[in-house]
């Protein structure tokens, strides 16, 4: 099928390349809503009878099928729509958004490309983000079939720390664009020290958003009191900002039939490699992950280090 249709360049996820990969602009940091299934699946149908629908469009084109054998509505969760598109090139993975526009979907794929070209866990290959003539958005992205289970956890260990380990970012802690975290909106803001990037754009503007909404000036304090004593916490830690999925609980987690492991709907930043754990409270990691996780990151990092002394004796050392 249509596996080397990219939407992103082949090369590092710039913000050059995704201008010319998804022309499209920067999230806006004020998005919200969530889309209703029915309504969405409505749309769709009203497309297809006016004979404007940009997902067939691109299916029957660019997906290289001659053929849509069929559709059906598949799991998207509480905030988008999804169906299986099946076709004589193989089945494709569609996600539809009544009320928000693309932004929302190209953050993803900004995430989901950057993630795939790690060549270390697999994801599923964004396609296509566009514009619904009725409104709205979608994307079209592989479709993955998954197994059974959520799959090994050590395995799903090892190839999150090799994914850490493999991108790495110049520019600091951040993102090409802001994103969504479910619908809620990510700041990612480049920033050159950890600390500041973690009490300004995660602790801060969620505590931003939840007095704005909540009204409890309570939580907001202590946040806030958290954030001015917070850079004491990270003494001795390593820091070094590395590509991270940045919604890692359970519902994104799965495998595919050979028992691999699946990440996806991702919110991705470069950030320290611990923060990728905010979520495990509902991701159920056990022993085993964190004993294959951290052994294989650790692992990854003497490598490197070790590579780059040997440059370097070769270079000062006869």
């Amino acid at each position: 099928m249509a596996a080397n249709v990219a939407l992103l360049s082949a090369s590092s996820p710039s913000t050059s390349a995704a201008a010319s990969f998804l022309s499209r602009r920067p999230l806006p940091r004020c998005c919200s809503g969530a889309a209703f299934p029915k309504r969405a699946s409505s749309r769709l149908s009203i497309m297809a009878a006016l004979g404007d629908d940009p997902i067939r469009e691109w299916i029957l084109t660019e997906g290289k099928a001659t053929q849509i054998k069929g559709t059906r509505s598949i799991g998207g969760g509480c905030i988008n729509s999804a169906q299986r598109y099946d076709t004589d090139a193989g089945p494709f993975f569609v996600k539809t958004n009544s009320r928000i526009g693309p932004e929302m979907f190209e953050g993803e794929a900004l995430g989901l490309k950057a993630m795939y070209d790690t060549k270390s866990i697999r994801v599923p290959l964004p396609y296509k983000v566009g514009s619904l003539p009725t409104g709205g958005s979608f994307i079209i992205m592989e479709f993955i079939e998954f197994g059974r289970s959520r799959g090994d956890q050590s395995n799903l260990g090892r190839k999150l720390a090799e994914m850490h380990k493999a991108a790495k970012s110049d520019k600091g802690y951040g993102f090409h664009v802001d994103n969504t975290i479910g619908s809620t909106p990510q700041i990612n803001t480049w920033t050159a020290d950890w600390i500041e990037f973690y009490s300004k754009h995660r602790l801060g503007y969620q505590l931003e958003l939840a007095s704005r909404r909540y009204g409890d000036s309570a939580i907001y304090e202590k946040g806030q009191r958290l954030i001015k004593n917070i850079r004491p916490l990270f003494d001795g830690a390593v820091l070094e900002p590395c590509l991270l999925h940045g919604d890692l609980w359970s519902g994104n987690i799965s495998s595919d039939t050979k028992g691999d492991p699946v990440i996806l709907d991702p919110a991705c930043y470069y950030g320290h490699n611990e923060a990728e754990f905010g979520m495990s409270w509902c991701a159920g990691f056990g022993g085993e992950f964190y004993n294959a996780y951290f052994q294989n990151y650790l692992l990854l990092a003497y490598k490197a280090t070790a590579g780059d002394m040997k440059i370097v004796a070769g270079r000062f050392l006869p």
